[in-house]
C-alpha cells in the first residue's frame, strides 16, 4: 500500500511508453542522444503531472502530446524554428530509389532519409498518423492543431514521399534511338 501511494499507479504504464517515445523523439530528431534526452524529459514531467491524468486509456496521447512539447521546447531553445506553414512544398532529393536499393537495411535507409527531407509539421504529422497510427483528432490534440491542418499536412506529406521514393520522378526520360541497319 505505501509503494502504491509513493509511486503511484500510473507508473508501469508511464514507463512502458519509453519506446514508443524514442521512436516518434527519433524519427524526428534523427539523434540518438538528443531522442533519449527528449523521452527523459518528457517521463520526468509526466511523473511530476502524473496527477492530472484522469484516465489511464489516453495515457499514450497524453505522454506523446509531452513529448511534442518537449520537441517544440528544444527547437525553440536553439532559435531554429521556422513556421511550417511558411515552408514550401517542394522538395529536392539526390538520394537513390528503393528499387536501386539491394536490402532490407538499404530500403529503411532510403525511407528514413526521405522522412527526414520532410518539413517538420509534415513528419511529425506522417510518423503519428502512419507509423504510431494515432487518430486524426488524438494527432491534433497531441500537436494542438486542427484537425483539417492535420489532414493537409499528412496528404501533403504522402504526396512528398511519393515524388521522393519514386524512381520515375528521378531519373531522367531515356530515349531510345533508333538507327537504320542495312
Amino acid at each position: 500500500m505505501i509503494s502504491r501511494l509513493l509511486l503511484g499507479p500510473f507508473r508501469p504504464g508511464i514507463e512502458a511508453q519509453r519506446p514508443l517515445l524514442y521512436r516518434i523523439a527519433y524519427a524526428w530528431c534523427h539523434d540518438p542522444a538528443l531522442a533519449d534526452d527528449l523521452v527523459q524529459e518528457t517521463l520526468s514531467k509526466a511523473w511530476a503531472r502524473r496527477a492530472q491524468l484522469r484516465d489511464e486509456a489516453v495515457l499514450k496521447g497524453w505522454m506523446v502530446s509531452i513529448l511534442n512539447h518537449c520537441w517544440l521546447d528544444y527547437l525553440r531553445s536553439r532559435r531554429d524554428f521556422d513556421d511550417v506553414d511558411d515552408w514550401q512544398d517542394e522538395l529536392v532529393s539526390h538520394a537513390d530509389s528503393p528499387e536501386a536499393c539491394c536490402n532490407r537495411e538499404e530500403v529503411v535507409a532510403c525511407v528514413r532519409a526521405a522522412v527526414a527531407r520532410l518539413p517538420l509539421g509534415q513528419r511529425q504529422v506522417l510518423t503519428l498518423v502512419d507509423l504510431e497510427e494515432f487518430g486524426y483528432a488524438e494527432v491534433a490534440g497531441i500537436l494542438d492543431i486542427p484537425v483539417g491542418t492535420v489532414m493537409s499536412r499528412l496528404s501533403r506529406a504522402r504526396a512528398s514521399l511519393k515524388s521522393l521514393l519514386d524512381p520515375a520522378t528521378q531519373q531522367p526520360a531515356v530515349r531510345t534511338l533508333l538507327r537504320s541497319v542495312k
